[in-house]
């Protein structure tokens, strides 16, 4: 049997309100690789030397204050681009791909998709288009016939049975028809949503979100909008997945919970 390589993401919600509660989860799930969304710091602001003591190699696209993303990988990292391609003239730093180096290479594709409110406006305008810069990535990335993990912060709500109250969503960007056609659309190329491999027809949830208003935790009023989206060729070496939903219940918890796949490497 192969050896196992353990793919996770994890929206912090800022990455110095929130390296106590990641460094222990870090320590506890053993991820080999990690892509985390809203570090919310430049590149020079990221604290990489503690995470390189953990045994991890470093990669930031940050901004300052707002959005930013970073790859933590136990193995090698080459081939590292920042930038989703298409619009030369966006500057948030939304994007970051590497290939992982184990027994087998993966292409990794890390994102925090735009949230899109208020609807209508600018906002959701850039949404819609940056997921058709995606979607033109993502048919690139098809094309090298390589097992390819793409997944983050998708800031989109797929169904119904993903969000514990749909009628809370139903005018909101993450579950507008246009943003979920726009999802699936991308998802129709052949990728394969990991979180429903094990149960494709369930019923509501498994939720990555809970917001830190009203009492949403406690209520399990959750979304998931947290994905995992797998490329044929690493669909087929699939051997689990899975939400440390846990980690919500921590100390000083981002809103958001790791999710994760476990490839044979």
């Amino acid at each position: 049997m192969m050896p196992a390589m353990k793919i996770a993401s994890f929206n912090i919600n800022g990455i110095k309100a929130r390296i106590e509660a990641l460094s222990a989860w870090l320590t506890e799930a053993q991820p080999d690789l990690v892509v985390l969304q809203e570090i919310k710091t430049v590149d020079e602001g990221f604290p990489a030397q503690h995470f390189e003591d953990m045994g991890y190699n470093v990669e930031t696209h940050g901004q300052k204050g707002f959005n930013g993303v970073a790859i933590l990988s136990k193995l090698p990292l080459e081939d590292v681009m920042r930038g989703l391609p298409g619009d030369e003239a966006d500057e948030q730093a939304r994007y970051i791909e590497a290939t992982v180096v184990g027994d087998r290479a993966v292409r990794i594709a890390g994102l925090y998709l735009p949230n899109g409110n208020p609807v209508p406006g600018p906002k959701y305008d850039y949404k819609l288009a940056w997921m058709e810069r995606l979607r033109a990535r993502a048919a690139e990335l098809l094309k090298t016939e390589m097992p390819v993990v793409m997944l983050g912060d998708f800031n989109i709500i797929p169904e119904p049975r993903d969000a514990a109250e749909p009628g809370e969503w139903l005018k909101d960007a993450l579950f507008l028809p246009e943003s979920r056609a726009a999802f699936r659309r991308i998802a129709a190329q052949g990728w394969t949503d990991a979180l429903r491999i094990r149960d494709p027809f369930g019923r509501r949830g498994p939720f990555t979100f809970w917001d830190f208003q009203a009492g949403a935790w406690r209520r399990d009023n959750g979304i998931r909008i947290d994905h995992l989206m797998l490329s044929p060729q690493a669909s087929d070496i699939v051997n689990e997945c899975g939400v440390d939903r846990d980690v919500r219940a921590g100390e000083k918890p981002s809103d958001h919970v790791p999710v994760w796949v476990d490839l044979s490497a």
